[in-house]
């Protein structure tokens, strides 16, 4: 059997990290880090292992932990010490986050990223204004246009704390444009926006609501976020984004969706950031406790999907674990 073409060649030791076509680098990797007022210690997430609230007093060294493993980039999300009808606290002078983002910006190196959305900060669990009856009506959930209000004065806060990039994750319409013309209109004209432009209404954020205390009292999302059926959606979500003055585009969650990574990275060049969400990193924890996967190498081979579909950046509860075992 004469076999001429053989791929096996390039697969040796020696020389298949030089054809290898992906790599994953600290740089790439973006860490969430949970920052609560609400407590005076560290309090473990259960159902994320290895991540923990942090008290605003803490909030520096947690971000020096994180710096050293080589990740430069950091997500901040908060959890307040009260909440209303309204999220009020998410942009007061005095929130948790921004008392946060000015200490992590006076004492440390840290590019820091605030994502901006009410889920955290309303009674009700949603992510801006409900309409009017929307508890008993399954039809309503959030006024779009009245949030805008609120966004805009949260992304002024945020930016005027010391956020290096403002992250609105809440999926209403109009939002990157009311996010970029007020912070160019207060001379913040520096300050880019990641926005979650394609963000699906998925059960993969379940971990997370434990984390930032942050589910609906009723109802669901599904009016606002996407619907995981719809691919040729998510093009015209970010394609409105990227008009609308968006710096960069992220795709949430990941792992179910790198066939919209790809189809976003192909359809723009600004960009493109994935969320390897929470329940994609607490399902890989809970199969390597059984025994059944070897934590890190699914790890790792999880961040290389998301990077090979075209993401540039990955927002990732792993940073921190895979930036450690990534040659320096």
């Amino acid at each position: 059997m004469d076999i001429t073409k053989r791929p096996r060649r390039l697969r040796s030791d020696g020389v298949r990290p030089l054809v290898s076509e992906t790599s994953l680098s600290p740089s790439d990797l973006i860490a969430p880090v949970f920052v609560d007022a609400t407590t005076d210690e560290r309090v473990p997430i259960e159902s994320m292992p290895g991540h923990e609230r942090v008290p605003v007093e803490g909030i520096t060294e947690r971000v020096r932990e994180v710096r050293e493993t080589g990740v430069e980039a950091v997500m901040l999300f908060g959890i307040p010490e009260e909440k209303d009808d309204r999220g009020t606290r998410a942009w007061a002078d005095e929130g948790v986050v921004q008392r946060a983002l000015r200490k992590i910006s006076e004492e440390t190196d840290a590019y820091v990223i605030a994502d901006l959305c009410f889920c955290e900060y309303t009674s009700h669990g949603h992510c801006g204004i409900i309409e009017e009856g929307a508890e008993e009506d399954p039809h309503m959930t959030v006024d779009n246009d009245a949030t805008l209000e609120l966004i805009e004065r949260t992304a002024l806060s945020q930016a005027e704390a010391g956020a290096d990039m403002i992250a609105p994750s809440g999926m209403m319409d109009g939002m990157v444009a009311t996010i970029r013309d007020a912070l160019d209109r207060d001379d913040f004209t520096e300050v880019p926006i990641m926005s979650y432009a394609v963000k699906y209404e998925s059960a993969f954020y379940g971990p997370f609501r434990d984390a930032a205390d942050g589910a609906p009292s009723f109802g669901n999302r599904r009016h606002y976020q996407m619907d995981p059926a719809n691919r040729r959606e998510a093009i015209r979500e970010a394609r409105l984004d990227a008009e609308q003055g968006a710096d960069a585009l992220m795709v949430k969650p990941a792992l179910p969706y790198l066939d919209i990574v790809r189809d976003v990275r192909e359809t723009t060049e600004l960009p493109v950031a994935a969320y390897n969400v929470s329940g994609e990193y607490a399902m890989l924890h809970a199969a390597s406790e059984q025994g059944w996967l070897d934590l890190e190498e699914v790890a790792h081979e999880s961040l290389l999907s998301i990077k090979r579909a075209g993401a540039d950046l990955i927002l990732t509860y792993f940073a921190e674990q895979v930036a450690r075992d990534l040659p320096g």
